[in-house]
């Protein structure tokens, strides 16, 4: 099918973030409960339906597709699923193939990403205090994390590091992280911290780090300059002008970036998000299983996708979690 896939509100659909696994090594706390229930295998796609899946999306105008879970790379035989996504790459139909890692299993895997066509890579790192990333990730091992990215850098994987910004927790690393990400010639984007999941005691209005306060927090040390870079994502970059280095911003609280969302989420059940801060969504699943041709799989996603909403709801305004999910962020996919 040729005509693009295009919104109510006249944006185009290029961009699909799929989940593999909603399973992780870690458990961050404002990701996951300490005591997850974690979905039956039975219930995952699998390795060979996500290929058809992400297929039919890359056939209706995908050109760039980023995995996440869970961890990614702790599914199993998940680098044959990136091998099989090479053909698209070298097809020119699939502009990019990347992902988000908690950059556990990159020692491990990272030659075998670049020899698939992956060639850049997002790792959540929220600190470089050993102590302080074991509290936020209660399984955490940094050092593993670290030598994950050597060997990305080493085999020429470009790493931007995506940290949350945490009131109380690494407001005091801003200079620090970003002098660290300056040395080793990492990008670095800042996330408020989003209200999904019932996780518990986590408290969100105690934890949110406004990006306006840190951004002028980075210019008390540097000149800041916005720059016209835009990688796909809700990023919105600006320059240091004494390191050279970007640093980006995702603020979905204190600024609505929904007008240029051109991304939609899968989920590893195959459930397609339209947005990350409403709960409406499409089952995919079992258009999916239920014919061997397109034609059902690609109808449910004009009709989806024909659902998607203007933007999300997500508040902190009015000192309340407005337009909590009540799903954990490991479901969505990120």
């Amino acid at each position: 099918m040729t005509v693009p896939l295009i919104d109510p509100f006249q944006r185009a659909i290029s961009y699909l973030r799929v989940s593999v696994t909603d399973r992780c090594d870690f458990r961050c706390v404002y990701c996951m409960s300490e005591n997850m229930t974690f979905l039956p295998k039975k219930e995952l796609l699998t390795l060979e339906e996500l290929d058809r899946m992400c297929t039919t999306f890359i056939g209706m105008g995908v050109e760039k597709l980023r995995i996440t879970g869970g961890e990614p790379l702790v599914r199993r035989g998940i680098m044959s699923f990136f091998q099989a996504m090479t053909r698209h790459l070298d097809s020119g139909a699939l502009k990019e193939l990347t992902l988000t890692t908690n950059g556990s299993q990159l020692e491990k895997y990272a030659a075998d990403l670049f020899a698939a066509g992956v060639r850049r890579i997002n790792v959540s790192l929220d600190t470089l205090d050993e102590e302080k990333f074991a509290q936020v990730t209660r399984w955490g091992r940094l050092a593993q994390v670290l030598r994950g990215i050597d060997a990305a850098q080493a085999v020429g994987l470009r790493v931007k590091l995506n940290a949350v910004a945490l009131k109380g927790f690494n407001e005091s690393e801003l200079f620090t992280l970003t002098e660290w990400c300056a040395a080793r010639d990492c990008d670095l984007t800042w996330i408020e911290v989003m209200p999904m999941g019932d996780l518990g005691n986590e408290d969100r209005l105690d934890q949110y780090w406004s990006l306006k306060d840190l951004r002028a927090r980075l210019r008390e040390r540097y000149t800041v300059t916005d720059i016209a870079l835009r990688t796909g994502g809700p990023a919105r970059y600006v320059r240091l002008e004494e390191t050279g280095q970007k640093i980006g911003f995702i603020t979905p609280l204190t600024h609505n970036f929904c007008e240029s969302c051109n991304r939609v989420r899968l989920t590893c059940t195959g459930e397609l998000y339209m947005c990350l801060g409403q709960e409406d969504m499409a089952d995919l699943r079992g258009p999916l299983r239920a014919s061997a041709e397109n034609d059902v799989l690609e109808n449910a996603i004009r009709a989806a996708i024909a659902l998607k909403p203007k933007g999300h709801d997500f508040d902190y305004s009015r000192q309340r979690a407005d337009g909590q999910m009540t799903r954990h962020m490991s479901h969505t996919g990120g």
